[in-house]
C-alpha cells in the first residue's frame, strides 16, 4: 500500500512544509518510485505547492517592504541594472 499524493490536499500549513512535501515529491519522482498515473498526481501536486511557496515569497517580500519603508531592492547579479 503505497502513498498516494493527494490532488485535492489542502495547502501546506507553512512554507517549510510545503517545501518539505516538494522536496519529498521530487525525491520519489526522480527514483522512479512512482507508477505513471501517481506521477501526474505528483506533478500536480507540485505545481500548487510551488504556487503556494511562490505566493508566500510575496507577501513575506510585500511585509518586508513595508517594514523598510520600500526601500527592498530586488536582488540582482552584477550583471543585471546594478544601478536600479
Amino acid at each position: 500500500m503505497s502513498k498516494k499524493p493527494s490532488a485535492t490536499a489542502a495547502p501546506a500549513a507553512s512554507f517549510e512544509e510545503a517545501m518539505a512535501e516538494l522536496e519529498q515529491l521530487v525525491a520519489r519522482m526522480e527514483a522512479g518510485e512512482l507508477p505513471l498515473e501517481a506521477s501526474v498526481a505528483a506533478y500536480k501536486r507540485g505545481s500548487e505547492l510551488v504556487k503556494y511557496c511562490a505566493a508566500q515569497l510575496e507577501k513575506v517580500e510585500a511585509q518586508v517592504k513595508v517594514l523598510e519603508g520600500d526601500m527592498l531592492k530586488p536582488f540582482q547579479s552584477d550583471d543585471n541594472e546594478a544601478d536600479a
